[in-house]
């Protein structure tokens, strides 16, 4: 884990929001009929990659209730995948801004699983508290 100290400093956080803003700014171009079905998901869901690293990040504490986040993320990163391919196949994205954006997702799933398969090596260790003194 190294020097982390925060979860905008992870590699897999920063590609999840560069995914999330690059869908952000080409769903800009998607017909207005979409904008409450597809257009809303897919932004839904690669914002919420992000949004759950930062919350498992913060449960590392509880290395369970941190895998859970961080799978929760792995499920929203592949339903990210799928929008992806429904917006390629109405011709909303071209061929190479799917392929790119989906290898992103690839890349974050990838990253997710190392992260999953190890949680403790991101895990926050209690530090022991001090032993009380007795006064006589």
């Amino acid at each position: 884990m190294g020097s982390i100290r925060t979860f905008k400093e992870l590699r897999v956080w920063q590609g999840a929001m560069a995914v999330a803003m690059e869908i952000f700014e080409l769903t800009k171009r998607f017909p207005i009929e979409e904008r409450y079905s597809l257009t809303d998901q897919i932004r839904r869901s690669s914002r919420s990659v992000a949004a759950n690293i930062s919350e498992g990040w913060r449960k590392r504490r509880y290395p369970a209730a941190f895998v859970s986040k961080l799978s929760d993320a792995e499920s929203e990163a592949a339903e990210t995948q799928t929008w992806l391919e429904i917006a390629r196949r109405c011709q909303y994205l071209t061929d190479a801004q799917a392929e790119r954006l989906d290898q992103q997702c690839e890349e974050i799933l990838s990253q997710l699983v190392v992260m999953i398969s190890k949680p403790e090596q991101w895990a926050i260790r209690p530090t022991p508290s001090p032993k009380p003194t007795h006064h006589p």
